[in-house]
């Protein structure tokens, strides 16, 4: 899937979905485009950004002893 990206020099492009960490990380993009609107990075909730989590985790899957 594609994702639309603003580059830090204002320029958007599409990108591939699983380049999108890889340039978050090296902070070549100021923001990206998903469903529900522009997220500005440094600004705005991005998916692993939360701090560490203790409690139940429904998706972790559970190997059988």
């Amino acid at each position: 899937m594609l994702i639309r990206v603003v580059y830090d020099e204002f320029q958007s492009a599409k990108v591939h979905d699983y380049q999108l960490d890889t340039l978050i990380m090296q902070g070549k993009i100021l923001g990206f485009f998903r469903s529900d609107g522009y997220v500005r990075l440094g600004h705005d909730r991005v998916r692993g950004a939360g701090g560490p989590y203790q409690g139940y985790d429904r998706r972790r899957v559970l190997k059988a002893a």
